[in-house]
């Protein structure tokens, strides 16, 4: 289904193309065509930290080299892509020197896979961590054009070229009004490079993510690689329900809403066998609320069984908070099985500091995501114990059984001791 979306949106542009070819110059076509081009950066953290061996029994930086070379094969080929490092050439101990370290590995534009991997092959752990240079640097690298325009900012921990706050040319950056968004990605990150990282996105719109593992670094670059290609989205207003019954029935797109402090908001989806559903929640507090909050996303079944949850945390520092969730239905052998209604709800945990007005509720932005799963059934992940209900009963029964038996022959040898 996916290559056929693919086709038709190839052969809708290129019949538009040539429509346009006819009412204007050639030249006029392609600098129209340039002027759209979505155009992302990665930009990657390469300083001495990531040798540390700890992403499936391998480095940080032979993680990143994998996902790189995943996402540069699948990178779409509308988008525009260009790699930057911060602490990939310095060696010295000199912060001045240190904090110059960012260089373009390989400058925006069509993408050249072969040359790309190439550069990405010789990079080597080495320096400091200049990532408010490398922002500032990156923002300059994706500047002109009216496509879409993202930076992808992977890093395993703080920048260490303070003043030069990072989460200020953040602001700095979006209060520009260029439509540059920052995802950022930490890579077995601590308390404060999470917060760091989670500021930076926060200032721009942007998400950031937790990786612990290859295969989750190299599916949310890819992820976010593809978002710049897809067209903008205008939100739908939606209105939650306080129960699933009552809850609207939603599709792929993106819904606004608003949330009462301490209030739960529910949403249904219709989920078949072979899809999957990817769903995220952004509550924005746009207006002064206590430190410690936090946003719960549940995928639930209509009888109320939790199937996984997506949840984060805020302490007051962040204007938005987001989270999110996957849930792939397994696929069926039967192709007239019906589709799986899944119940979204929405908690948030926020209180109103004193002397703020409480209503309307928080602003909340809601993507829904129903795409092909994986092929074949036995590739989904399937949540809950399902059939291994059976299997979990059977050995809480080999366990009481034994231990009964355990407990007779514990008895009968103190009897026979004291008989002795």
């Amino acid at each position: 289904m996916i290559r056929r979306q693919r086709l038709a949106a190839g052969v809708g542009a290129l019949l538009a193309a040539l429509t346009a070819g006819l009412a204007c110059p050639a030249g006029a076509v392609a600098d129209e065509t340039e002027q759209a081009a979505p155009k992302v950066e990665l930009v990657l953290d390469v300083s001495g930290s990531m040798r540390a061996r700890d992403i499936d029994g391998g480095t940080r930086m032979a993680a990143a080299k994998q996902a790189f070379n995943e996402v540069l094969d699948a990178t779409p080929e509308e988008v525009q892509l260009g790699i930057r490092t911060l602490g990939a050439n310095y060696r010295g101990n000199d912060r001045k020197e240190g904090c110059k370290d960012t260089e373009l590995l390989y400058p925006v534009g069509p993408l050249n896979r072969t040359d790309a991997k190439t550069a990405v092959a010789t990079l080597a752990p080495t320096g400091w961590t200049p990532i408010g240079p490398a922002l500032l640097k990156a923002a300059d690298d994706l500047d002109g054009g009216s496509g879409t325009r993202r930076i992808v900012l992977i890093s395993d921990g703080e920048d260490t070229c303070q003043p030069l706050d990072p989460c200020e040319v953040a602001r700095e950056i979006a209060a520009k009004g260029i439509g540059l968004t920052i995802d950022t990605l930490g890579l077995v990150p601590d308390a404060k490079t999470r917060d760091q990282l989670s500021c930076i996105a926060d200032a721009t719109g942007g998400t950031y993510t937790d990786v612990r593992h290859k295969d989750e670094l190299s599916d949310r670059v890819g992820q976010l690689v593809e978002r710049a290609a897809d067209p903008v989205v205008t939100p739908v207003a939606t209105e939650g329900a306080d129960r699933c019954e009552k809850a609207p029935a939603l599709t792929s797109g993106l819904y606004t809403d608003r949330v009462e402090f301490g209030q739960q908001r529910w949403y249904k989806v219709d989920v078949k066998p072979g899809q999957e559903l990817r769903a995220s929640v952004s509550v924005a507090d746009d207006r002064a609320v206590n430190p410690n909050y936090g946003v719960l996303l549940r995928a639930v079944t209509v009888h109320g069984r939790e199937i996984v949850r997506g949840e984060a945390a805020g302490t007051g520092r962040t204007d938005v908070i987001s989270t999110g969730l996957r849930y792939p239905k397994r696929d069926s052998d039967d192709d007239e099985a019906p589709a799986e209604t899944v119940c979204l709800q929405v908690t948030s945990s926020f209180s109103a500091a004193a002397g703020v007005k409480t209503t309307p509720g928080l602003p909340l932005e809601l993507t829904v995501d129903v795409v092909d799963g994986p092929s074949g059934h036995h590739d989904v992940a399937a949540f809950g114990l399902g059939r291994g209900w059976w299997l979990l009963g059977l050995l809480v029964l080999i366990g009481f059984l034994a231990g009964l038996l355990w407990g007779w022959l514990s008895r009968w040898r103190v009897a026979v001791w004291r008989t002795n």
